[in-house]
């Protein structure tokens, strides 16, 4: 019998569509017909198609003063606990997918003894310690109780259990991801040697994602390239301050800050650069990373999460040490002067079709709930 598997997730940006829907279709293959419950951020409501019949939607919109914060989000894990009670009856399995996990939802699902798979994306507390959140930073100590409670801790590699302090829980952890790519979307459409002469980093312009550093390094990048020109593509808390560092350094008229850019959209973006800049302080595993690398584009980032998994240093991409912007620019420069990105990009196109398709990733989630 297939199993009963009702997803639970917070929606809180347009970079969490495709990780959900994906994780959507997954279930949709292995398990029955599948319910869930999607709290969603009222400015994203209508970018994801529900299906009224089985999906309850949540619309939670974070309040700015701190004890009105601390009131909705208690109440909040008391509406989708009554949802969990509810839907507990038809699942013998919940899936959260999301960093911070809820402490009332995940107790109601353990009471009524069903298994709790928790689906960590990214690590929680390393994006509190770059927001500097301080409701949030309440939530951290309550982690170690609710690694406690759930049946399994799903990470997308073994290099996460050191790097998020997991290491004591180990005997619960799984690996998989959600991630296949549709080659036939996200492809070379131009080959590297004739695409313009043009660099570009492409998420969320937030403090864990060291765009911030990227954008320091730019003058000293410019400094040996006069040339060059640049893709910030993304939106986010730090969009202003970008925008002012930028005209500071007169650098504004090399430089396209697009927006946020649609998945319809963003094969060709990727194909209008030769290198993709991801300076992360922690990731879980980029989609980014992986689009870009199926569509011919090589891609430098810091050794975080699960990308030392998928880049090797001058064979499938580029690992810098760290993202300071001297670190940065200095390895921009090692990329474009590399002889090598031909074979790069071919190696990586070669593994995005072998271990990134739809049937590989089902057949991981297979054997995940096999397990048990």
């Amino acid at each position: 019998m297939p199993p009963r598997i009702c997803l639970v997730a917070f929606f809180t940006h347009e970079a969490f569509f495709t990780p959900l829907s994906n994780i959507r279709k997954i279930i949709h293959e292995i398990g029955s017909p599948s319910e869930s419950i999607t709290i969603i951020d009222p400015n994203l409501v209508g970018k994801i198609v529900f299906d009224n019949k089985k999906d309850d939607v949540i619309v939670y919109k974070k309040n700015t003063s701190f004890f009105l914060r601390i009131l909705s989000y208690f109440c909040l894990n008391l509406q989708v606990s009554w949802k969990i009670f509810l839907k507990s009856k038809h699942a013998d399995s919940f899936i959260f997918f999301m960093e911070s996990g809820m402490p009332l939802p995940m107790i109601t699902a353990k009471i009524c003894t069903r298994r709790i798979f928790w689906f960590l994306p990214s690590s929680f507390r390393k994006m509190v310690e770059h927001k500097k959140d301080h409701v949030n930073l309440l939530l951290i100590p309550l982690e170690s109780i609710l690694y406690f409670i759930t049946d399994k801790i799903v990470l997308y590699s073994h290099n996460l259990e050191k790097a998020w302090n997991l290491q004591k829980y180990s005997e619960k952890i799984l690996i998989a991801h959600e991630h296949f790519i549709d080659t036939s979307t996200f492809t070379e459409l131009a080959p590297w040697a004739g695409r313009p002469f043009t660099i570009g980093y492409i998420g969320r312009l937030s403090e864990e994602k060291g765009v911030q550093n990227f954008v320091q390094a730019l003058p000293l990048v410019f400094c040996g390239h006069k040339d060059l020109r640049v893709l910030i593509g993304g939106d986010g808390d730090l969009k202003e301050t970008i925008t002012e560092t930028l005209e500071q350094e007169k650098l504004s008229p090399h430089i396209n800050l697009s927006g946020w850019i649609s998945r319809e959209e963003l094969p060709r973006y990727l194909n209008q650069i030769q290198l993709l800049v991801l300076p992360s302080y922690s990731e879980g595993l980029p989609n980014i990373v992986l689009e870009a690398m199926a569509c011919g584009t090589p891609v430098l980032a810091t050794p975080v999460g699960a990308i030392p998994d998928i880049i090797e240093d001058g064979k499938t991409g580029f690992i810098m040490e760290n993202n300071n912007p001297d670190c940065i620019a200095r390895n921009i420069q090692r990329v474009l002067e590399s002889t090598n990105l031909n074979d790069v990009t071919i190696n990586a196109k070669k593994i995005m079709a072998r271990d990134f398709t739809f049937e590989n990733t089902v057949k991981q989630w297979r054997n995940l709930f096999n397990i048990i």
